[in-house]
C-alpha cells in the first residue's frame, strides 16, 4: 500500500518540474500501477495549484483515440482537471518556456449549461449547453514522455494548455460522432480524424468523465469545459508552428507557439 508520505514525494517530483520546466523521471517508482493513488497525487497537485490562485474551470479526457493509446502504450482513458491558468484566450498565442515537451491534438469540447449530479446517460446529454471545437496543448513534466498510465494520471493527465474556437452549437445542430477532422501545421496536413476515434463518439468520453468525476467525489459543474479527447494523433509542437483545427459543422480553431 502506498503510503500518504510517498503520494506526497510524487506530488512534489512533479511540482518541482512544473515549476522549473525541467523534467522529472516517472513515478510509478512511488506509486506502482494503482490508479487511485494516481489520482491521488493528481489532487494533490490540483489543490496546490488552487491554494497559489488557479481555478478550476473544467475537465479533460484523456487517452479516447486508439491512435493516442498506441503511442503513449495504454488501453483506457483518463482525465484531468482544467484550471484558468491553463485557457489561452485571445488569437490563441502559446508562450513556449512554460511548456516542457509539448504536443497538440484536435478535440471537440462540451462546455455545460447545467450540473451533472446524476450521470445517467441521458441526463449528462441534456447538460451540454453548446460545443466548440478546441485544441490541447499536451504535455509531460515527465522526461522523454516515458509514461504509463498512472504517469500521466498524476501529472494531472499529461495536461498543458488548451485554445477554445469561437464558433459554437449544440447538439440538435451537430451530432459529435460524425464529426471530421483535419489538423494542419502551416497550412500542411498532419492529422484527419473523425468524432468516431474519440471513443465511438465523443458524447461516450463525457459520460465516462461525467461518471468517474461523480463516483470520485467531483462531480461536473454548470459552466465546466470538458475536452472530451483527441480525434486524430497528437503532434509536435514547436515554436513558430501555426496549427489550425477545422472540424467540419462546428469550425475552427487556431494556436501559434512563440
Amino acid at each position: 500500500m502506498t503510503t500518504t508520505d510517498t503520494l506526497h514525494q510524487a506530488d512534489l517530483r512533479l511540482a518541482e518540474a512544473l515549476q522549473t520546466g525541467r523534467p522529472c523521471g516517472p513515478v510509478r517508482d512511488l506509486i506502482g500501477e494503482d490508479l487511485a493513488d494516481a489520482y491521488a497525487v493528481q489532487e494533490l497537485g490540483i489543490q496546490r495549484r488552487v491554494e497559489a490562485g488557479a481555478r478550476r474551470v473544467g475537465r479533460k479526457v484523456g487517452l479516447t483515440s486508439p491512435a493516442v493509446q498506441k503511442q503513449l502504450g495504454v488501453d483506457q482513458p483518463d482525465f484531468g482537471v482544467l484550471l484558468d491558468q491553463m485557457h489561452v484566450t485571445g488569437d490563441g498565442v502559446v508562450s513556449g518556456p512554460t511548456l516542457i515537451a509539448p504536443r497538440i491534438e484536435a478535440e471537440i469540447a462540451f462546455v455545460l449549461a447545467e450540473d451533472i449530479d446524476d450521470p445517467d446517460p441521458q441526463l449528462v446529454r441534456r447538460a451540454v449547453g453548446h460545443l466548440t471545437p478546441a485544441l490541447e496543448i499536451v504535455d509531460s513534466r515527465i522526461q522523454d514522455w516515458n509514461i504509463t498510465i498512472t504517469d500521466t494520471i498524476a501529472d494531472n493527465a499529461s495536461s498543458g494548455l488548451y485554445v477554445l474556437g469561437s464558433a459554437q452549437s449544440s447538439l440538435s445542430e451537430f451530432t459529435p460522432a460524425e464529426a471530421l477532422m483535419t489538423l494542419t501545421i502551416n497550412n500542411r496536413i498532419v492529422s484527419r480524424g473523425t468524432g468516431a476515434d474519440c471513443l465511438g463518439d465523443p458524447l461516450n468520453a463525457l459520460v465516462w468523465v461525467a461518471q468517474t468525476a461523480a463516483r470520485l467525489g467531483r462531480p461536473l459543474r454548470a459552466g465546466e469545459v470538458v475536452l472530451s479527447g483527441a480525434l486524430g494523433p497528437m503532434i509536435p509542437f514547436r515554436p513558430g508552428e501555426h496549427v489550425r483545427a477545422t472540424v467540419a459543422g462546428l469550425g475552427i480553431v487556431d494556436a501559434v507557439l512563440n
